[in-house]
């Protein structure tokens, strides 16, 4: 043989014996390899530490309110950790659903009327084995309200429950009409800007356990809904604080965001189906005011919103509409107080949507805003099945509220 075919023979039989020890040995046999994964794994830590794990940005006007939280509710001030393989905000948003375990909950339903003829269904956790508030009526109430097609059943609605329960509070929760299996008597559902069916809850709630103490927890929607009633009332209202948690400040800027190509094919599209989901189940109903096969031909919600919500609700426009349903004009007038949550990677409210300024114009209002967390994800922990950084903020603050809150109603 030649004796380039001869070294060509060597060479392949040295590295054919290189890589059989190799998988011998295993990547983390070889000097090499350690040295790759270590200094990849510091260079990352590093990176983590440095960039993703940070302190909430508290913005507070008040003094005594930024003195009470950091004494009550230590957590937003703390640093938060993001799971760190998992803590960019779209990543977060799409596995917190799939991620987080599922609480069991018994729940009471009750139907209550409302004036124009229709019927809210809500669900009720009584907590009657509560061992810190015996007596029912002066046990601690807690009004939870969902995301826009969220129910009772959310994983994240049984998660606050669940805190709720180990503080000896009883909790219960307003499924906006015709999403929770009731069904609609007349043909109207729901939307962010009008608050009459949550004025309608607040009011039965209060009647039923007038001297109970009453406060409210409002994420996604159900915080836009829950801030725009506050800033109608302001200190009009039997609640004694609020806690809001991934509000859309901006709707004109939620829905531009959810609009990029990207977070349409993640987020918008899948939520718009489940609105048409939630409303064709009714479709007899509301086939008396709309067209419901131009409705359901909807692929953003925006469409969903410029064929349905705004004309059910009798505005002139989608702009007008989403003009009405944006907490961030009623911000100002809130006269209670109230701990907001957000993240700013959240695609669902852009960070540069969130109201800094005004929040500090109010001495009722704190912002919490975290760096990493997205929408309703917050995870946190190597493996995120349970608690959440969001569960947390709302289990310190609710607990702060019924337990210490005179210490802020003096404000």
């Amino acid at each position: 043989r030649p004796p380039c075919a001869m070294d060509w023979q060597v060479l392949t039989r040295e590295l054919s014996l290189y890589l059989e020890s190799q998988v011998r040995v295993g990547f983390f046999g070889s000097g090499v390899g350690l040295s790759l994964v270590l200094g990849f794994g510091v260079a990352y830590a590093c990176y983590y530490l440095n960039s993703i794990a940070k302190k909430p940005q508290l913005v507070a006007s008040n003094d005594r309110f930024c003195r009470f939280l950091e004494e009550y509710c230590p957590v937003v001030t703390e640093t938060y950790y993001p799971t760190i393989w998992c803590w960019e905000g779209r990543v977060q948003t799409l596995l917190r659903p799939f991620i987080t375990s599922r609480p069991q909950v018994q729940y009471r339903n009750e139907l209550i009327k409302t004036a124009d003829g229709g019927q809210i269904s809500l669900d009720w956790f009584d907590n009657n084995d509560s061992s810190h508030y015996p007596d029912a009526s002066t046990r601690p109430t807690v009004l939870l309200l969902p995301g826009l097609t969220g129910t009772s059943k959310e994983s994240y609605i049984l998660h606050m429950i669940h805190q709720s329960e180990t503080l000896g509070y009883r909790c219960v929760v307003f499924n906006n009409r015709g999403i929770a299996g009731e069904e609609l008597l007349t043909p109207r559902t729901y939307c962010a800007a009008n608050t009459e069916d949550l004025e309608a809850v607040i009011h039965h709630v209060h009647s039923l356990h007038p001297s109970a103490p009453f406060m409210a927890a409002g994420v996604s929607m159900g915080g836009m809904l829950l801030l725009n009633y506050l800033g109608k009332t302001g200190r009009d209202t039997p609640l004694m604080a609020a806690a809001i948690f991934c509000a859309g400040w901006n709707v004109f800027e939620s829905v531009e965001s959810l609009e990029k190509p990207l977070n349409w094919l993640l987020f918008n599209y899948y939520l718009t189906t489940c609105l048409q989901s939630s409303i064709s189940r009714h479709r007899q109903m509301l086939g008396k005011l709309f067209d419901m096969d131009l409705v359901m031909k909807a692929r953003t919600v925006r469409e969903f919103d410029k064929q349905f919500t705004s004309v059910m609700f009798g505005y002139r426009s989608i702009d007008d509409y989403y003009e009405d349903a944006s907490p961030c004009r009623k911000l100002k007038s809130v006269g209670i107080p109230v701990l907001c949550l957000n993240s700013v990677d959240d695609v669902f409210s852009p960070a540069h949507a969130i109201p800094v300024e005004t929040a500090k114009q109010n001495a009722n209002v704190a912002l919490v805003l975290t760096s990493c967390g997205g929408h309703i994800g917050f995870l946190e922990g190597i493996w995120p099945r349970k608690c959440t950084y969001m569960d947390r903020v709302f289990k310190q603050f609710v607990q702060a509220v019924f337990e210490h809150g005179n210490k802020i109603f003096s404000m």
